[in-house]
C-alpha cells in the first residue's frame, strides 16, 4: 500500500524512530562544536560537509542534481534552502550559545504545533482534526513536563532573551520548510536534499569568513563533533526528512520533535549515568500517548492488517 498522511505504512515509522534517535544527540554535539568554532562556522560547517556528502551519495544512486528540471523545482529548493538550512541552523547555532539545552528541545518540540496552521491552510490533504490537534497539544504537555521546569529557569546570561527567540524562529523556519517539502514537485529525493543544502552553504559560508575569520582546524575534539553534527543529523537526517514529507506528510513528519527529547533522556541514562525521575517517566508517558492519539487510525489500521 502506497503511503499517505492518513497511512503512513511502517517504512515510514521506523523512519521517523530512527531521526528521533538520530536528532536526539544533535544538540550535544552542536553543544561540543561551539566550544572551538563559532556559530556561524558551526551552521555553514555543518550544511557544507552535508552537501557534499548528500551529492556523492545521489550520484551514486543516480540521484545527482541534474536529475532536478524546471524553474518551479528550483523556486521550491531555493525557499527551502534560504529558510530551513541557512535561516534555521544560524538560528539555532547562535541560540543555543546563549540559552540552555532544555529550552532548545522546547523550542523544537513545539514545531508540530507550528506546524498545523501551516499544514491547514497549504496542505489541506493531510486531514487536520480534532484528534490530530488534541494528539499534538497532549504530546506537547508531555515535552514540557519531561523536561521540566528548567527549561524556563532564567540563567542571568546576556542575550539569553534574544537566544530563546531566536531558537523559536528556528522552529517556525522549520515548520515553514516542511509545508514547502510537502508542496514541492516531484524530482528525486537526494538531488532535492542535496541541492537545498548547497543553497544553504552558499549563503553561509561567506557569513562564516566575513563575521568570524578562517575556521578553526577540524583535528580535536570540537571538530569532531562538528563532522558528526554534518554527516550524520544533517546530511542522513536530510534525506530521511524529505522521504518522509513527500510520502507520509509535513504532520507526520513533526511528530519526530516529539520523540528527540525521549531518546536524548534515554541516552543520557544509558551513556551517562543520569536518572530517571518519576516526573521524566509521566511526561515520555504522555508523549507516548500524544503520538498514539494523533496517529490513532493509521496505527489501528497499520496493526490491522
Amino acid at each position: 500500500m502506497t503511503a499517505s498522511p492518513d497511512n503512513p505504512g511502517l517504512k515510514n515509522w521506523l523512519s521517523i524512530i530512527a531521526l528521533g534517535v538520530i536528532w536526539g544527540g544533535a544538540f550535544l554535539s552542536t553543544k561540543v562544536a561551539l566550544d572551538g568554532f563559532g556559530p556561524w562556522w558551526v551552521a555553514s560547517g555543518r550544511v557544507g560537509m552535508a552537501a557534499i556528502a548528500v551529492s556523492v551519495l545521489g550520484a551514486l544512486l543516480g540521484q545527482g542534481m541534474h536529475r532536478i528540471s524546471g524553474a518551479r523545482s528550483w523556486q521550491f529548493i531555493l525557499s527551502f534552502g534560504v529558510i530551513s538550512v541557512a535561516g534555521a541552523l544560524a538560528l539555532l547555532a547562535w541560540g543555543q550559545q546563549h540559552v540552555s539545552s532544555a529550552f532548545a528541545g522546547i523550542a523544537m518540540g513545539a514545531i508540530p504545533l507550528m506546524i498545523l496552521p501551516l499544514a491547514y491552510v497549504f496542505s489541506r490533504d493531510e486531514g487536520i482534526g480534532p484528534r490530530r490537534i488534541a494528539g499534538f497539544v497532549v504530546g506537547f504537555i508531555g515535552l514540557v513536563v519531561l523536561v521540566g521546569p528548567k527549561a524556563f529557569s532564567a540563567s542571568g546570561a546576556d542575550l539569553e532573551l534574544w537566544g530563546r527567540l531566536a531558537c523559536i524562529g528556528c522552529g517556525c523556519l522549520y515548520a515553514i520548510g516542511s509545508i514547502i517539502t510537502r508542496r514541492s514537485p516531484k524530482m528525486p529525493p537526494l538531488a532535492f536534499a542535496a541541492a537545498t543544502l548547497w543553497v544553504g552553504t552558499l549563503i553561509l559560508v561567506p557569513i562564516a569568513f566575513w563575521a568570524e575569520g578562517a575556521p578553526a582546524s577540524l583535528m580535536n575534539t570540537p571538530g569532531y563533533a562538528l563532522i558528526y553534527a554534518a554527516l550524520i543529523p544533517t546530511a542522513v537526517g536530510a534525506i530521511l526528512r524529505v522521504n518522509i514529507i513527500k510520502s507520509a506528510g509535513s504532520v507526520f513528519m513533526s511528530l519526530t520533535s516529539y520523540m528527540v527529547p525521549v531518546w536524548s533522556v534515554i541516552f543520557g541514562m544509558l551513556i551517562l549515568g543520569e536518572q530517571i525521575s518519576g516526573t521524566m517517566v509521566i511526561g515520555m508517558l504522555l508523549i507516548l500517548c500524544g503520538i498514539g492519539l494523533s496517529q490513532s487510525r493509521a496505527l489501528l489500521a497499520m496493526f490491522a492488517r
